[in-house]
């Protein structure tokens, strides 16, 4: 294991900077759907990187200790952020598609009485991409092997958003031993055969909602699991375009009103959003975030997770059913509804999560009340 520090070389940005002053864009198609971007806040956004005070933000990242470790021949990036407290229980935040470990990290700050580690997912951001296929049973051990064999943990919690949150599950189910549960606001959804055989009727119309919505709303995943490189080409040879792209999933994932990406910046600043694609831009990872999409396995089966398991439903799926969770999570704690905050839950209501982690660390006896 060895430290590590956030440097993008100043060639770099001014190689951006030129780039971003030669953008070509476009108007908004008409009749375009009310969702993700438009070309209005596309351009503010431009013109903001444009500008953006990177070393600034590049400082700010590094006032978090960083560090590379290589597992299984993989070089993998984390934060780690120790308590004061030696016995702290440990806590492993981990990230998806297409956030970056960065904008997990003022929730991480928020729990000072907990060993926080902040992975970047293999092939993302300061992670090297795994010599081979990278499923999440593959990224469940690798993590597992980090907080473990790496950091010395012999128990934590774990928890999970997009790609990640199967990956948590499957930390949770394949390794009991060493997890004191775990938090979800993506809870299991289950294999397809597991879906078809759902008796509860709201579970039916939840599943039946999701597939419903698949087509328009998964067409970037299919893209992206079908024709990763031709996408990647053009997306890290534009700056533009990168940004277009990694922002409309910001905007329709966030708890955001439908049609009007600005008021994303009242959950995710501008700066982070900002961050999310320098780092994207920097580290020329928008190819590599991809295989997650393209090595996926189809159904891959998740056994019941039996540690101890607090569920609190994000907003983008406030309609899913308890019956799914109680009949996967076999220890459930508590399960809710969130008021606010939406796919990227612990950076949009960092404060809220952050209360909800101490709040089952306590439960589970980790914590003094």
């Amino acid at each position: 294991m060895r430290s590590f520090r956030v440097s993008v070389p100043e060639d770099v940005i001014v190689d951006l900077r030129q780039r971003l002053s030669r953008s070509r864009l476009l108007p908004d198609s008409p009749r375009r759907p009310e969702t993700g971007m438009n070309a209005a806040y596309l351009r503010e956004l431009v013109d903001s990187w444009s500008t953006f005070d990177w070393p600034a933000r590049e400082e700010w990242l590094n006032q978090h200790p960083q560090f590379i470790a290589d597992i299984e021949g993989t070089d993998v990036h984390f934060a780690h952020l120790r308590s004061e407290r030696p016995d702290a229980p440990a806590l492993l935040v981990m990230h998806g598609w297409p956030h970056t470990f960065a904008l997990q990290l003022e929730f991480a700050r928020l729990l000072p009485d907990f060993h926080v580690v902040v992975p970047s997912m293999p092939g993302f951001a300061f992670s090297a991409p795994y010599d081979g296929t990278m499923t999440e049973s593959v990224m469940a051990r690798l993590m597992h092997a980090l907080m473990s064999d790496v950091l010395g943990y012999e128990r934590y919690l774990t928890y999970g958003e997009d790609i990640s949150a199967n990956v948590s599950d499957l930390i949770a189910a394949t390794y009991p031993a060493h997890v004191h549960g775990i938090l979800a606001t993506h809870a299991h959804f289950g294999t397809d055969e597991e879906r078809a055989g759902a008796e509860d009727p709201a579970a039916r119309a939840f599943f039946d909602r999701l597939s419903a919505s698949g087509g328009p709303d998964g067409a970037y995943g299919h893209i992206q699991g079908t024709r990763p490189d031709t996408l990647a080409a053009a997306l890290n040879d534009s700056p533009a375009g990168l940004l277009a792209w990694l922002v409309e999933k910001l905007v329709e994932w966030s708890d955001t009103p439908t049609g009007r990406p600005e008021v994303l910046e009242r959950r995710i600043s501008r700066d982070r959003i900002l961050t999310e694609a320098m780092i994207y831009w920097s580290t020329q990872s928008i190819a590599t975030s991809f295989r997650r999409y393209f090595d996926a396995e189809e159904d891959e089966r998740i056994p019941p997770v039996e540690v101890p398991a607090a569920i609190a439903i994000q907003r983008h799926e406030h309609d899913y059913p308890e019956s799914v969770a109680r009949s996967f999570y076999r220890d459930l704690r508590s399960f809710d509804r969130m008021p606010e905050g939406g796919h990227f839950a612990v950076a949009e209501v960092p404060q809220a999560m952050a209360a909800r982690m101490r709040d089952f660390a306590r439960e589970l006896g980790l914590l003094s009340a």
